[in-house]
């Protein structure tokens, strides 16, 4: 028997990987890891409970923002549980359903910030190009079905995926290459032909976040085209910064991603630990950087936040 136990040519169980060659400061790295846990949870369900209990922030720009805190407590909860069992408590083991779950929602999340972003990038298209139609065009009902048209359109492009790995033979071994359960990580372990998974992973790439960013693109182009042709140089300033924060959460979302596709394309010399990093990067900064960056530059959130602190401090 033993881990590699095999099922319908499936092992029993996954192993997952840390930092290789990096046990003496295990201690410290998940340390580093909880304190990420922590400000991300933190962050994000304090930018919910602000527009929650306030109710003139019940508006389309807020609720999105609200999408996106409630999709980055997922993503951190998504690789919360492996992520903590192999840092905290030695635990490397996860088994092949399991792994598949995570698989899952890893890249569900993932599909579902790059949807989000550019559901923003229309919010403050429409806010700046018609302002005295933003309230009827960006209803509240209507926000709540672009989230449900989201939900449905990520998880019907990823059903198929778990599905996919189940229909191949696992006998290259079962050490994962990081913390959490990806596709592609475990599609590499396969003895079989992945033709299917390595077309239809492209394709899924391309409908998400290929076309989302070509349109959050698009969607910027039209806007600084618009703030070009306001007269006024403080109003330029004004409808720009109302831009910035979410500039500055698709640049933490896209960059990453950019980085590590770069990096294991042609990064092939580049040190196991950079590989590992980005890939850590691509999952971990977002959620922790998200709200940060919300409560600096969205004045009622910085407004309240104060309000908060200072009444804690009186």
């Amino acid at each position: 028997a033993g881990p590699f136990t095999v099922t319908c040519f499936h092992p029993a169980t996954f192993q997952l990987t840390g930092f290789p060659g990096q046990e003496a400061v295990c201690h410290w790295i998940s340390i580093a890891f909880c304190v990420v846990y922590i400000t991300a949870m933190v962050g994000n369900c304090t930018v919910l409970c602000i527009i929650w209990a306030d109710r003139r922030l019940h508006q389309p720009m807020y609720l999105l923002l609200c999408m996106l805190s409630v999709n980055d407590l997922g993503m951190s909860l998504s690789t919360l549980p492996t992520v903590l069992s192999i840092f905290c408590f030695d635990v490397i083991d996860v088994t092949f359903d399991a792994c598949l779950a995570q698989m899952f929602f890893i890249h569900f999340f993932s599909f579902m910030e790059s949807g989000i972003l550019l559901a923003m990038s229309f919010d403050r298209f429409v806010a700046i190009r018609d302002p005295l139609r933003y309230a009827t065009i960006l209803t509240n009902p209507r926000i709540v079905k672009i989230g449900l048209a989201l939900v449905i359109k990520s998880t019907s492009m990823l059903l198929p995926f778990p599905f996919l790995i189940k229909r191949l033979p696992i006998c290259k071994g079962n050490v994962l290459s990081h913390t959490y359960c990806l596709h592609a990580d475990i599609m590499r372990l396969a003895c079989a032909d992945t033709t299917v998974n390595n077309i239809y992973g492209l394709f899924t790439i391309l409908i998400t976040y290929g076309l989302d960013s070509v349109f959050i693109i698009l969607s910027y182009v039209k806007v600084l085209r618009t703030v070009f042709n306001i007269a006024s140089h403080e109003q330029r300033l004004t409808a720009l910064n109302t831009c910035a924060s979410h500039i500055c959460a698709v640049l933490l979302f896209y960059v990453p991603i950019i980085a590590v596709s770069v990096v294991h394309r042609f990064g092939g010399n580049a040190p196991r630990v950079v590989h590992i990093l980005m890939s850590y990067a691509y999952l971990f900064v977002p959620p922790v950087l998200h709200p940060i960056v919300y409560s600096m530059k969205t004045k009622e959130i910085r407004k309240r936040i104060s309000r908060i602190f200072s009444r804690d401090f009186m």
